[in-house]
């Protein structure tokens, strides 16, 4: 089962698709796909009316006429976790961190999947990166230990965590670099955390104009989604809704020799994970 957002821009709506690639309405059990959504049970409760044939279904004439938004409604925040695969931290020439790198997008530049990546006014160094999303189902306060940590998490998500290289690091603050417009592309759909049996043995790839740059697994991270979630609860309060940006693995292009290539007007970029789908933008010059 995949929950997915069609429409415009503000005015998507909720529907499910079986794994037989059918698509039905979610609008008589929900508005929208959201926090509230599921902190009230509602994949549980999608997934019982999705078995029961209760949900009408759509024609793919229509879901094909409609444009794909992220699978959740903006999130209350979206966390991201800096330098968490090992080999990106090698080719980037970082010490990998003793615990998890904390800093903060700003929630609206979540879109959806096939949404243009804009590239800011002035920039020379936009990157790509290809992360495991988080989505938070069940507040997350002082969690008392890592094993409970994801019974938490609503589902995993494809993330593309879009940065600016020099707004990141000529400061110093982070956030300057990840949170420009559109800079966090998200989805196709919003996999149940019941469907992903192990997140951390899957597959993660990314390519830019058909040449692949990224391709690891969620197996070279250094801090598993348990110990993030866990770790996050200690520090801020995670609520039903809430993004955890992973972090993304070796490949990006702050990590290649000089020129290094940078996102360009026009460029395409693709990029998946085992099991949750695929996304694909093109970058385009604000």
């Amino acid at each position: 089962m995949q929950l997915v957002r069609l429409g415009e821009p503000g005015s998507e709506r909720p529907f499910v698709r079986a794994d037989d690639g059918t698509t039905y309405e979610l609008g008589g059990l929900t508005a929208d796909i959201d926090g509230r959504f599921l902190a009230a049970d509602g994949i549980a409760r999608a997934a019982a009316a999705l078995a029961a044939g209760e949900l009408p279904r759509v024609s793919e004439n229509i879901v094909d006429s409609l444009r794909l938004g992220a699978p959740v409604a903006q999130p209350g925040k979206v966390v991201c976790i800096g330098m968490n695969y090992r080999r990106h931290a090698e080719e980037t020439g970082a010490t990998p961190p003793a615990e998890p790198v904390v800093f903060m997008k700003a929630p609206d530049v979540v879109v959806g999947p096939g949404d243009d990546v804009l590239i800011p006014r002035g920039s020379v160094s936009t990157d790509w990166e290809v992360e495991l999303g988080v989505v938070i189902g069940k507040t997350a306060r002082y969690l008392g230990s890592v094993d409970e940590a994801l019974e938490h998490v609503a589902g995993y998500v494809v993330s593309n965590d879009v940065s600016e290289r020099d707004l990141q690091f000529r400061t110093g603050q982070w956030d300057k670099g990840k949170s420009c417009e559109n800079f966090n592309p998200l989805g196709p759909a919003l996999i149940p955390a019941s469907e992903v049996p192990d997140p951390q043995d899957l597959g993660l790839r990314l390519w830019v104009n058909g040449e692949k740059k990224q391709d690891s697994s969620t197996k070279d991270m250094i801090f598993t989604v348990a110990e993030i979630v866990h770790h996050l609860s200690q520090v801020m309060v995670l609520r039903p809704g809430d993004l955890i940006n992973t972090g993304t693995p070796e490949g990006v292009a702050l990590g290649q020799p000089d020129p290094k290539p940078y996102l360009r007007d026009g460029d395409v970029i693709e990029l998946e994970i085992d099991g949750l789908g695929r996304q694909r933008q093109t970058a385009r010059q604000a």
